[in-house]
């Protein structure tokens, strides 16, 4: 498919992400482009949280990183740097996954993830958390190191599964998609309380060295390289500055968070 983006939003996107225009698009920029992606453009929830609606469509997409300068969970992130990638001249497909969670696969479509085809195919993906910081190659079933740990690619029937440090973390249909595929699965994890979306509010943002910054509810989290943690709790104020400066969020008021609201009563 053809990607929307000119050249105006596609300088627009590079800058978004501190990313000069590579000169050619194979491996190494294509590592270049997710890693400055991934310290760039925050995972976040907060638009379920606002009562902002989640637009699947792509200029919505692109408005909402580029204009907005917000972030966004799996199917808005990967769905947009699709078309980054796309417009300087990767072949991508877009690939739905399961992810592996409490000794159970979710449901078909719980995750986007993308697939980049060079002389060899890859997998990238800027929409998981923590999860590799590089491209991963689909067709290598050794363990391919990542400063984020030891990833492994294994063949599953027709699906891959995808593993860190030994876990699980999701299978992969092999299968191309469009954007509109994702929309019904999109819609129940941004509203159904048995998504765990639904339940807290999240924003975290991987920092150049290797560690994350996090801000849950009114908690933030400062993961060092070696795991070590820092939490310190913020006041409202605070954690509306903290969106600013950590995650170049700008927001008028803090995203309900759940997880700090009573229990129903009995």
């Amino acid at each position: 498919m053809d990607s929307p983006l000119g050249p105006d939003r596609v300088d627009a996107y590079l800058r978004r992400i501190g990313a000069a225009r590579p000169a050619r698009a194979d491996a190494d920029a294509l590592a270049r482009l997710q890693h400055a992606h991934l310290t760039s453009v925050p995972f976040e929830n907060l638009a379920i949280h606002l009562g902002e609606p989640i637009d699947l469509d792509r200029d919505a997409l692109l408005g909402k990183l580029l204009d907005r300068r917000r972030g966004g969970f799996c199917y808005e992130l990967n769905g947009a740097f699709a078309e980054l990638l796309r417009a300087l001249g990767y072949r991508v497909s877009l690939l739905g996954a399961r992810v592996f969670g409490d000794g159970r696969l979710g449901p078909p479509f719980d995750h986007l993830a993308l697939r980049v085809d060079l002389d060899e195919p890859w997998l990238v993906d800027v929409g998981f958390g923590r999860f590799s910081t590089r491209p991963l190659r689909l067709d290598e079933r050794g363990v391919q190191h990542d400063p984020a740990g030891g990833f492994t690619v294994t063949g599953h029937g027709p699906d891959l599964d995808v593993a860190l440090g030994g876990e699980p973390q999701y299978r992969l249909d092999q299968r191309p998609y469009e954007l509109a595929d994702f929309a019904p699965t999109c819609w129940w994890q941004a509203t159904s309380p048995a998504s765990h979306f639904t339940r807290s509010t999240t924003c975290s943002l991987l920092t150049p060295d290797g560690g994350r910054t996090t801000l849950s509810g009114l908690r933030l989290i400062r993961t060092a390289p070696d795991g070590a943690r820092e939490v310190h709790r913020l006041t409202g104020p605070e954690a509306l500055a903290a969106y600013r400066d950590h995650f170049g969020i700008t927001l008028d008021r803090l995203p309900a968070d759940p997880a700090a609201q009573p229990a129903p009563a009995p």
